[in-house]
Formats: structure tokens, sequence, C-alpha cells
């Protein structure tokens, strides 16, 4: 059996592929590291997220969410001057604005896990085709995540986004059917096998995932 092809691209994808990319999450902080990755990928290549990501945590303070949504202004120059970061101010802020928006969702959801999970019933979703390399860059399903999130304030969330973010955090298992990780997900997890879900009309052989 061989692994989804994208993950021989370097040993940090290897790597990132076989022990993170897909196995459902269920813990607020790495959830909030996950949707933040993809956040600061908009625009960028996925391999430059995992190169930087060292980068990112030291300047985010490991992806701890109420410590981000208290920043500064000081905090704001602190991390564009660290070295290796990306010199976007927008997307800085962003996760700043993020986190206070995430805080709100624990707030009423009493996590954001339980937020976003509802959506699939706490399953991860196996869709009709996916295995097969039938993956498409958005749904039915990350559009209607992604409106709602826009309408609580969330910035860089587009529905391309969404669904990159719900591979990468288990809701869905787009590992390719020939890759062991497809087969440890589908044994040791809740899972629900589903038609495709008003998929994008384009639909392309997955390659490097966006998150």
């Amino acid at each position: 059996m061989g692994h989804c092809s994208w993950a021989y691209a370097t040993e940090r994808d290897r790597a990132y592929h076989d022990t993170e990319w897909g196995i459902p999450v269920h813990d607020d902080r790495q959830m909030f590291e996950f949707l933040t990755l993809e956040n600061l990928q908009c625009g960028l290549s996925w391999g430059l997220m995992l190169k930087k990501r060292e980068i990112f945590r030291t300047c985010f303070d490991n992806f701890e969410y109420d410590r981000i949504a208290a920043y500064t202004e000081e905090d704001v120059k602190r991390i564009l001057s660290t070295e290796g970061m990306l010199k976007s101010e927008r997307k800085v802020r962003a996760v700043i604005y993020n986190a206070q928006c995430y805080q709100k969702i624990r707030a009423e959801f009493g996590s954001f896990c339980d937020y976003l999970w509802a959506y699939t019933e706490g399953k991860t979703i196996v869709y009709d085709g996916h295995p097969q390399g039938r993956v498409p860059v958005s749904n039915g399903l990350s559009d209607r995540i992604s409106r709602d999130l826009k309408k609580r304030g969330f910035q860089y969330i587009g529905t391309v986004t969404i669904y990159s973010h719900l591979q990468a955090c288990g809701m869905i298992n787009d590992h390719d059917e020939d890759c062991p990780c497809f087969h440890r997900i589908n044994t040791h997890y809740p899972v629900m096998y589903l038609q495709p879900d008003q998929e994008a009309q384009m639909m392309t052989l997955r390659e490097m995932p966006k998150a």
C-alpha cells in the first residue's frame, strides 16, 4: 500500500501527512492552530506554512487563543519584526481578531470543536469518489461552515480554505484509498459514508493539500 502522492514531496510533508493530516482533532488549541495555518496560507504554498510553522508558534504563543485575543499593537509590531515571519499586517491582525471570535464561539457552545463537529454529528465523512482521487476544492459543507463563520466575524475563511481545514482536522477523510492513513482513520474513528455534497464542478486529483 502507498501513501497519498503529495506526501512524498519532502520529509516535512511526509511527517505531516503520516502524523497529523486527516486525524480527527478534538482539542481547541490544536484546532485553532490548524485554522490559523489555513488563514496564513491564503495565497501562499502549504509547503511554506510547514516550513515556517515553528516561527508561527513562537510569534503566536503556540496558538494559545486566549493570549492572542488579548494582543496589543506592540504584539503586532513584535510579530511583524520577527525574522522569517510573513510580512502581512492584515493576516497578523486577522489571527488576533479570529482568536476573539473563537472565544465567542467557545462561550456559546462550550468549545470550538463542539461547534464544528456538530456539522458532522461528531463523525468523519468519507465522500463517494474522494478516495479514488475525485477531490473537490470545496463543497456544500465547506460553504455552509464558511458562511456561518463569516457571519460570526472570522476573516480569511472562504469555502476553499474551510474545505482544506475540514480535510486537515479529520472531518473529511480525503486520503487516497490505497493510503494506510485512510484505513487507519476509518478503523479507529466514527465514520459516515455520504454522496458528494454539492461539490465544486471542477474536480481535481489532489497534489499538495491547501491545508
